[in-house]
């Protein structure tokens, strides 16, 4: 019998910040599998958003979901068509092939077979790209964190907003030491503990809920010689002084989610703290930093 086809909608909307947002809402709308849901970043810095679903969608009724949560613009330009029948999370996914980072590989579970064994596999399976190791940010972070391990052994680390978890997992996979990550958003804290019992390391990675370093677990666990923190630029500017507060002498930073342009200012900030930069990775337009806390 001939399969039937997916039927898919899609649209395109304008940042990062945006489509988390209106995936978020469209993932909840739909959370009993109604529809997978996609998000992935075009060279131009847009991204594009695609919903698979195995019945015709009410199309009136996804246009007003759409117009209420990202505007009545952003809804006029949505797209319907059917496509050949496959899995919806392969096709959500079919094109987040593995992406390598020094001695990482993130990949989804699909591509699980095809990562070498002498690297350290991360596997996030997430319906959308965020923080699954294609956006240039994640990667400069990846390659950065391979480049501070051939040269330090840490063993107080954060990973501050972490997001999927995917930094503090892959910490945690190479040293094999306790790991604090912290995300302000609770799906995510969620998520990324998800992701580390996924990927065995559920007993090095603990996930806290906090804003900054509001939370006291931050000065139990510190004070830090390594942090991750792959958020935006202007939070990382606000952050310098209580980042800098819980930083062990000669302590390792990486810092990312700043576009090349924002990198300068985010670097003053921190030097003007004690920090100096050691290296600067310009990914796809974003930059990845790693700094070092003198004295």
């Amino acid at each position: 019998m001939q399969p039937l086809p997916t039927h898919r909608a899609s649209f395109s909307i304008g940042n990062e910040a945006a489509a988390k947002r209106v995936v978020d809402v469209l993932t909840e709308i739909f959370l009993d599998g109604d529809a997978a849901v996609a998000a992935f970043e075009r060279p131009d810095g847009e991204w594009d958003v695609t919903l698979h679903f195995a019945a015709a969608p009410d199309q009136q009724l996804l246009r007003e979901l759409l117009a209420t949560s990202a505007g009545t613009e952003i809804a006029a330009t949505l797209v319907f068509d059917t496509i050949e029948a496959k899995d919806w999370v392969k096709a959500s996914l079919e094109d987040l092939v593995p992406v390598p980072a020094g001695r990482f590989v993130v990949h989804g579970s699909h591509d699980r077979d095809r990562v070498a064994p002498n690297k350290l596999a991360i596997e996030i399976e997430a319906a959308l790209a965020f923080g699954t190791g294609h956006h240039g940010t994640t990667r400069g972070c990846l390659l950065l964190l391979d480049h501070v391990l051939k040269h330090a052994r840490p063993t107080r680390v954060l990973d501050l907003g972490t997001g999927t978890g995917v930094l503090g997992i892959a910490a945690a996979k190479a040293l094999h030491r306790a790991v604090l990550t912290s995300d302000i958003d609770p799906p995510s804290v969620r998520v990324a503990a998800e992701n580390a019992a996924l990927n065995e390391v559920g007993n090095h990675v603990r996930v806290i809920r906090a804003t900054g370093f509001a939370a006291p677990d931050f000065g139990r666990c510190g004070p830090f010689d390594l942090v991750l923190a792959n958020i935006l630029a202007n939070p990382l500017r606000q952050l310098a002084g209580p980042m800098t507060r819980h930083l062990a002498p000669g302590a390792r930073v990486i810092l990312s989610g700043l576009l090349t342009h924002q990198a300068p200012a985010v670097i003053a900030a921190y030097r003007a703290r004690g920090l100096v930069p050691l290296r600067h990775l310009r990914i796809e337009g974003w930059s990845s930093l790693l700094l070092m806390k003198v004295g």
